[in-house]
């Protein structure tokens, strides 16, 4: 099965039925505390130009743009987009929004800080990682500052793994899953039907799977120092089998 999963696969994967069932399975204080934790660890203050990428539906742009910050949003999904844009105007916030791969965005080193949250780091194959990394430090302007937010980290995937079937319940959706880790190509793929009523999707998501070691080196190639590593926005550091890896560092 995992040799039919295209490489591409997140270009068709983010339709309206698995973002929904995002938009409503995350807690709006969950969304707040990662906030709260970018500005504390990377010293945003009101105004700054912040980059989400991607940044789907908006769930932090539009809280970034409520304290008061110029934040910009790029996402491949046309839905997720136009929910955000949509969610923007009724709450009267003024955000740019568009339609982009992560690694297609202006290289123009604009932003006081860029935020790539929500597990996304993984999407890509090597080439495509570095490509990225490179792209998220032009996109930051000398001093400034990333946070990333990875929950399939070598370290925290590989230890324990197993692969049993799970199921989610969020509003009127229900997504079934179950994973596979790829050993020929380190990388996990989840297989999800997400289904409402008599609407049903199916879809797979890879991750290739990084050590810390080698995220660490990707950035630092990139043009990132002072790297730091935490496993929850309380400030917790990560140690080898937490379940999620939040990264913070500043443009050299």
């Amino acid at each position: 099965m995992s040799s039919t999963v295209s490489p591409t696969w997140y270009e068709d994967f983010f339709t309206e039925l698995p973002n929904e069932f995002w938009r409503q399975a995350i807690p709006p204080d969950a969304t707040e505390a990662e906030i709260d934790f970018a500005e504390r660890q990377l010293g945003l203050t009101p105004g700054a130009r912040i980059l989400d990428l991607p940044c789907g539906s908006g769930r932090h742009t539009l809280i970034l743009a409520r304290k008061g910050y110029l934040v910009t949003g790029y996402d491949i999904s046309p839905e997720a987009i136009a929910f955000a844009k949509a969610s923007a105007a009724d709450q009267g916030l003024d955000v740019e929004l568009g339609v982009a791969e992560m690694r297609e965005i202006p290289r123009d080193t604009a932003f006081d800080a860029v935020v790539c949250l929500g597990n996304s780091f993984g999407y890509l194959d090597l080439p495509g990682t570095e490509e990225l990394a490179a792209t998220l430090a032009s996109a930051v302007r000398a001093g400034g500052g990333l946070m990333l937010d990875i929950n399939t980290a070598a370290e925290s995937v590989l230890p324990g793994y197993k692969s049993e079937p799970r199921t989610m319940v969020a509003g009127d959706i229900t997504m079934t899953g179950t994973t596979e880790y790829d050993v020929t190509n380190s990388r996990l793929l989840s297989h999800y039907r997400f289904s409402r009523g008599t609407e049903a999707v199916d879809v797979t998501a890879v991750h290739h799977l990084y050590t810390v070691a080698h995220i660490r080196h990707l950035l630092t190639e990139a043009g990132f120092i002072n790297l730091e590593l935490f496993s929850d926005p309380d400030g917790s550091p990560y140690t080898l089998g937490d379940g999620r890896l939040l990264l913070t560092a500043q443009r050299a």
